[in-house]
């Protein structure tokens, strides 16, 4: 057994690894920047986590979200692996300690927010912090082409430009087109990355677009339908949350809500209950899954199309983990382009865009939308749209996927082999 397996049970407590998880290790290992594509509840943390055991240095972390980073980094501690985060939320006191512990090597990763790297002090700190390895989590942040732009990601290059020596880079993200490729490897300065990718398709998940307008009364029959099972049903606004949330309770369901309107503390005890089981159904905002580790998620439910495919996909990722069958289902009715054209039209944007540069990026999310739209206006197999959208060519029909195997076949059976 080498030192790679001996940490991974020791650490991770897995036997082997997950498909790309090796691969992606090797390169960083061997000093060579890493491009990896894995879907989302496959494992990508460990690709930086585990080498950062081996490499010399610090391994610094890019992470776009707060609770993402509190997450991973109390789930390491825990592991006995010493990692620290920075961001906004902190103290100075908090700030200044972890800012020591950086200084004299005590943690093997730091998370920090792309915001950070263009702090002066900050920058100061990664002189002297002899990192190793940087990391880039959701990196398809980088390109407008994507969802979720965040203009900082446009700065990690120049960030690490500042570095006394250039660490190993890896790119690491659940979704990406080809155009969003391009941009992650330019835009990231990538030097010959190794390109990891396991494929999109999930054999296990099946999908179904049901068209309707009295969307809570279809949910009530689902939920009913899936009793006993744990999953997500997500909902475009606060108010639908609360909504569907005093529905099911008044319904006698287990269930808790989590939306970005509610305190730090509630949702965290919102999420706690979710992953313990102590409630069954999550009611939610796309603010809730990113980092969640629950392997028996059978159904997500969408009350309403997402604003794009890559959304969708990431969002339905967290069903199926532990390789059982879960079930995909989306309400939609064409109201909901026209009310997600009508977000897009008059949403904020980033700040720090040209007027140019808005005006391209409010074009990006129409088009995405539309690719969105025709997923839920298709009468051929969703699972093939899905894989064409990501660029991969499928096989064959699915039978997995309500255009090809009726609704009627899959009930019951959502914990089948």
């Amino acid at each position: 057994m080498d030192e790679k397996q001996i940490l991974l049970k020791k650490y991770f407590g897995s036997e082997k690894f997950r498909p790309g998880q090796e691969k992606s290790i090797n390169a960083i290992l061997s000093g060579r920047d890493v491009f990896a594509i894995m879907p989302t509840g496959s494992g990508k943390s460990l690709c930086y986590q585990l080498p950062a055991l081996m490499v010399s240095g610090l391994t610094l972390v890019v992470s776009p979200l707060i609770s993402l980073m509190k997450d991973q980094v109390e789930a390491l501690n825990a592991k006995g692996i010493p990692a620290a985060y920075i961001n906004s939320s902190m103290s100075y006191y908090d700030m200044r300690s972890i800012r020591e512990g950086v200084k004299n090597r005590l943690y093997r990763l730091l998370y920090v927010s792309p915001e950070r790297l263009s702090d002066k002090d900050f920058i100061s700190l990664a002189a002297v912090a002899d990192i190793s390895v940087v990391a880039v989590d959701e990196a398809h942040c980088i390109s407008q082409w994507g969802p979720g732009f965040r203009p900082a990601y446009l700065k990690i290059a120049q960030f690490i430009s500042t570095l006394p020596r250039r660490p190993v880079v890896g790119a690491f993200t659940a979704t990406a087109t080809k155009r969003v490729k391009k941009d992650i490897i330019r835009l990231l300065e990538l030097d010959s990355p190794k390109m990891v990718s396991t494929g999109y398709d999930r054999p296990n998940l099946y999908f179904s677009v049901i068209k309707c307008e009295n969307k809570y009364h279809k949910l009530a029959g689902l939920v009913e339908r899936l009793s006993g099972e744990s999953g997500i049903i997500y909902c475009q606004t606060r108010n639908t949350v609360e909504s569907v949330y005093n529905r099911l309770i008044s319904d006698g369901y287990s269930v808790c809500k989590y939306h970005a309107g509610m305190s730090e503390s509630d949702r965290r005890k919102s999420q706690n209950d979710f992953t313990r089981g102590k409630a069954r159904i999550m009611a939610a905002t796309c603010a809730f899954g990113m980092g969640i580790n629950k392997p028996d998620i059978s159904f997500i439910i969408h009350m309403s199309m997402p604003k794009d495919m890559e959304s969708y996909y990431q969002e339905v990722g967290r069903a199926g983990r532990d390789g059982r069958r879960a079930v995909c289902i989306l309400l939609y009715s064409p109201r909901d382009a026209e009310l997600a054209h009508w977000m897009i039209e008059n949403s904020d944007t980033a700040k720090e865009l040209s007027a140019r540069e808005l005006k391209r990026e409010k074009r990006l999310k129409l088009k995405r939308l539309s690719s969105m739209k025709a997923y839920c206006e298709t009468c051929s197999c969703l699972r093939a749209h899905i894989l064409r959208y990501f660029g991969e060519r499928p096989r064959r029909k699915c039978k997995g996927c309500s255009n090809c195997k009726p609704d009627r076949e899959i009930w019951g059976k959502t914990k089948e082999k």
